[in-house]
């Protein structure tokens, strides 16, 4: 009961609880300045982004696209790390102010950080799997990836980890640590691969004929031209099977616009094989039941 009292009175001396209302003061201040710091430097980093993209542009260092999604990959990563630092410093300093002693706490967690690494080896792993990724170049946001056999468009790139929106709209996460393959589909450009089967009683000849007309036309079409790279390549027949003749096509297109492009390429050539009476082949008995 007496401790209390004392430490009541003690609160109460005007030169105590002003001293700690000041305290708490500086420690608002620091807290909105972190914010206001961390809300500078990701316009600086935007200001850099749009810099960066005008210089490369001038010196012909890639497509435009590509080096927006290069420099929109960077800057995210960078902003993360630059308010984490920006936070991390005002939590010191707030602390700092509160009279904390952070000396024995930063050496604790260095002892910390030492086991801690020692027994979480994977995440280490992930974080230098995710710096290889961007150090290389090898991932961008809004890419097209492969990645250990999942598909998706590339939304965000870590240091730990790397998100892909498959077309269903799954939301598929996965280590960096753990990317053993990895195949970019939307490096600098794309081809949409066409696998047209017909019968074997139709005319093949005259079918890539068509194959060939149509990606002309797709090609000088004014809502396509900007997308096509080249014209259309027809490699010919690919494959004799039973039920048919399958042959091979692919056209070029700017990263990420091979599946419009390729779209309104199946369209077109089904309408004209329709028109010109060439068959495809006939429905397995086993495809009905």
């Amino acid at each position: 009961m007496q401790i209390s009292r004392t430490l009541s009175a003690e609160f109460l001396r005007p030169d105590v609880w002003m001293e700690w209302a000041a305290r708490g003061v500086r420690v608002v201040v620091i807290l909105v300045l972190a914010w206001l710091f961390s809300r500078i430097a990701k316009r600086l980093l935007a200001r850099l982004q749009t810099y960066t993209i005008r210089m490369m542009d001038r010196r012909n260092e890639g497509s435009t696209i590509e080096m927006e999604k290069r420099a929109n990959t960077l800057i995210s990563v960078l902003s993360k790390v630059a308010s984490m630092f920006v936070w991390l410093v005002a939590l010191v300093m707030a602390l700092t102010e509160l009279n904390f002693h952070i000396e024995p706490l930063l050496a604790g967690l260095g002892v910390a950080g030492l086991a801690l690494g020692l027994g979480a080896q994977t995440v280490i792993k992930d974080w230098l799997g995710g710096l290889f990724l961007l150090l290389e170049d090898q991932l961008r946001i809004g890419d097209s990836v492969i990645i250990n056999g999942i598909s998706g468009s590339v939304e965000e790139i870590n240091l730990r980890t790397t998100q892909l929106r498959g077309e269903n709209g799954a939301v598929n996460i996965i280590a960096n640590g753990s990317i053993a393959t990895l195949s970019n589909l939307t490096r600098d450009y794309s081809y949409y691969v066409v696998e047209l089967t017909i019968a074997h009683s139709a005319d093949s000849e005259r079918a890539m004929s068509i194959l060939s007309a149509v990606g002309g036309e797709l090609q000088h079409d004014e809502s396509y031209r900007d997308l096509i790279l080249a014209p259309i390549e027809v490699m010919g027949i690919d494959r004799l099977v039973d039920r048919g003749v399958t042959l091979r096509a692919r056209i070029k297109t700017l990263p990420s616009k091979q599946a419009l492009v390729g779209r309104e390429l199946n369209r077109r050539v089904k309408a004209r094989l329709d028109a010109e009476k060439i068959a495809f082949p006939p429905i397995q008995p086993s495809a009905l039941s």
